[in-house]
């Protein structure tokens, strides 16, 4: 028997990373028994401190889970989670819940949703925006794509983890929207970085004219949450550069397979990649700045 209709009380988390760890409490937090998988175990020592139970691996978890959530690496980390005789979708029960909230490929999102459904098995894509604040507060823009009644069975884990949550349309769709979200934050970012680099080259008082520039039509989420990083000399991670690279090069794959140009988000990738190519992949996005420093080691 299937647990289509049950009230979902079994969660599974896979990735307790930067972000998934605190999405992860938020879930203990709310009631649920939450169930963890994660690459190295040492990352999930808190949530188990809490009562989260651990599992060896991937099997194991599906097979005791109302639902797994899933927020990995990259696309091929996503494929071995899912696919395969020791994946998610071999092993979940019928009626299961799966929801990647992953940044991946549209396409896979949409495979990941065929090859389940067959089994009886529930998919939703469904990424998120917010970085490591968002997620540690609550507050994460949910994105998602699938089936509308997946989804609103899903609501009472997304409801725990962030503010706005939609559907966006089938499978796939939201990872297309985060497509969206990212094309945005990418030419955003360029220009918080270069207005930065501005004022100081002029002698501003950078700080100064942040707090102007603020209160106008400048102003917005970015350059609230990273001007301020890039002016103290902050580029600790809330979201890492060899992400955002990933994420980049997805959303240009995308576009011109739809035959659409994207200079401006070409052009934020291959600045992005200078700053790979000197040791920063591990930086948080707001050290683009260091590129129009003297010495960009500083």
């Amino acid at each position: 028997m299937g647990i289509d209709g049950e009230k979902l009380r079994d969660i599974g988390f896979i990735g307790t990373g930067i972000m998934g760890k605190s999405m992860a409490g938020h879930l203990i937090d709310a009631g649920f028994t939450l169930h963890l998988f994660n690459r190295t175990p040492d990352k999930a020592a808190d949530l188990i401190a809490r009562g989260a139970i651990w599992h060896p691996d991937v099997a194991s978890l599906a097979g005791v889970c109302d639902a797994v959530i899933t927020i990995v690496g990259y696309p091929v980390d996503v494929r071995q989670v899912y696919l395969g005789e020791t994946g998610l979708i071999a092993n979940a029960r019928p009626g299961a819940i799966l929801i990647d909230m992953t940044t991946s490929n549209p396409s896979l999102a949409r495979l990941i949703a065929d090859t389940a459904r067959p089994r009886g098995i529930h998919t939703l894509d469904a990424p998120v925006s917010g970085g490591d604040t968002g997620a540690r507060d609550g507050t994460l823009a949910i994105m998602v794509g699938g089936e509308a009644e997946t989804f609103h069975r899903a609501m009472p884990l997304f409801a725990a983890l962030g503010k706005m949550v939609r559907l966006l349309g089938g499978a796939g769709a939201g990872q297309h929207a985060k497509m969206v979200n990212q094309i945005v934050i990418a030419g955003t970012i360029m220009g918080v970085a270069e207005g930065m680099a501005y004022a100081r080259r002029c002698g501003l008082d950078a700080e100064a004219v942040l707090e102007v520039i603020g209160t106008g039509a400048a102003g917005g989420a970015q350059l609230r949450a990273q001007a301020p990083k890039m002016l103290g000399g902050d580029f600790a991670p809330g979201f890492y550069i060899h992400h955002f690279l990933k994420d980049m090069g997805i959303a240009l794959e995308e576009a011109q397979a739809m035959g659409l140009e994207l200079p401006s988000l070409a052009l934020s990738k291959s600045r992005y990649e200078e700053l790979a190519a000197l040791g920063y992949g591990s930086d948080g996005t707001q050290a683009l700045l260091r590129l129009y420093e003297d010495d960009p080691g500083v």
